[in-house]
């Protein structure tokens, strides 16, 4: 039987927030704290004694991950994503529990690790191939790859202090997918690059997962996470809720970030209000629009059900589609405002297959008469994400825009 690459038991971390009884993770954090100890001695003498809390930023983690496996983690802000990577990557020790990482592990978390900031490119590159056991012979024939990749020539004799942060991220990934390690943690760090190298990154991540490697993968981009992710851990208040497919979790965690009021929970504003009231809105038939992965090839369905408490007589309804907080398109119910009558109506409106993609996105809906100017918007009131599977319209050689119209064109030889 294989034995798994890593595996993680009765995993937790507990941090004291606070001064006093403060446990200290790095020597940096072990010196500020007895340089401040007179003063808060000082302070405890006059009476203002500083309370201290008890936080579990990981509870009970328990999950394997087998060689050449693809696994997200994902999870709101807080959740404990970025502690664990810590812990698999020796930077921070668990309070309880064990770990087991088989093979060498190469890790990208947050800009400013991994790197000795005094030194130059050149010399950070063989420094980490020596961390992870690499003779130098065997990094010089990595190296014109690596200086390639990151697109550093010229700077590669210059001390990384001097970087800007995409430069430090770009040699940062370079050394990382390139050197000779059997396991990869990668942080969302590289949200801090271009969108072109994102790309180039991902498709390095893929052909490393197609090379055998196992990968762990932060990252809040649902479609990366789709795109490389055959698996995918959920974390919850430093909790495991959930570890099974991607496109199950996915729809898991959007659920769950609902429960949480930070999606879904849709607000309304406008003075239509009185007139109008929206009861439920369905994305491609759920009526949970919240978790929701669509597929690329397949038209989204948006459609709302809504009460008019008063005849209306030139009423007209557009749904919002944003992305990453960019309006993308706004779709129209109907060519022209049209009357409702008092009670119950719905209006639908469909996406085309490929017309937008791969990506999460957001709708708002608004609802006006143009006669008296009245409006009512019903903002944040549904989710979706288009999972970036393989189709033409997705082949690096096809032209991604924020949306992709169907071939109108026409040649004569």
């Amino acid at each position: 039987m294989t034995q798994p690459a890593i595996k993680v038991e009765g995993l937790y971390k507990e941090y004291v927030v606070g001064h006093a009884n403060q446990q200290h993770d790095t020597f940096y954090e072990l010196l500020t704290s007895t340089l401040k100890a007179p003063l808060q001695r000082l302070r405890s003498l006059g009476g203002q004694i500083e309370d201290t809390e008890r936080f579990w930023a990981l509870q009970d983690v328990n999950f394997e991950v087998q060689p050449g496996e693809v696994v997200g983690i994902i999870g709101r802000n807080g959740a404990g994503k970025s502690t664990l990577l810590k812990i698999l990557s020796r930077i921070t020790a668990p309070t309880q529990g064990r770990i087991e990482v088989r093979g060498r592990l190469a890790s990208l978390l947050e800009v400013g690790t991994g790197f000795h900031p005094e030194l130059s490119g050149r010399e950070n590159i063989f420094l980490n191939g020596a961390i992870l056991g690499m003779s130098r012979r065997e990094v010089t024939r990595k190296f014109d790859e690596i200086v390639a990749f990151a697109e550093i020539e010229k700077f590669i004799d210059t001390p990384v202090k001097r970087y800007s942060s995409g430069m430090y991220v770009r040699l940062a990934f370079a050394v990382a997918a390139h050197l000779d390690s059997d396991v990869l943690v990668v942080d969302e760090v590289l949200a801090v690059g271009d969108s072109v190298f994102q790309e180039k990154c991902m498709g390095k991540m893929g052909d490393l997962s197609h090379g055998g490697r196992t990968i762990l993968f932060v990252s809040h981009n649902h479609g990366a996470i789709s795109r490389l992710c055959t698996r995918c851990i959920v974390l919850s208040s430093g909790a495991m809720s959930f570890n099974g497919s991607t496109e199950q979790a996915l729809s898991h965690y959007m659920r769950e970030s609902r429960a949480n009021k930070l999606v879904g929970g849709a607000s309304f504003e406008g003075p239509l209000g009185g007139k109008l009231s929206i009861q439920a809105f369905y994305i491609n038939y759920s009526s949970d629009p919240v978790g929701v992965v669509c597929k690329p090839e397949n038209p989204i369905e948006l459609k709302v059900s809504a009460i008019a408490h008063t005849a209306i007589d030139d009423l007209r309804l557009v749904f919002l589609v944003y992305k990453a907080g960019a309006l993308i398109v706004g779709i129209h119910d109907t060519e022209k405002p049209r009357s409702v009558q008092e009670g119950g109506f719905e209006s639908t409106v469909t996406i085309p297959p490929l017309f937008l993609s791969p990506g999460d996105y957001m709708i708002e809906i608004g609802a006006y008469s143009t006669r008296n100017n009245d409006y009512l918007m019903a903002k944040n009131i549904g989710r979706f994400a288009i999972t970036p599977d393989w189709h033409p319209m997705y082949e690096p050689t096809h032209a991604m825009g924020l949306v992709n119209l169907a071939c109108t064109g026409s040649r004569n030889a």
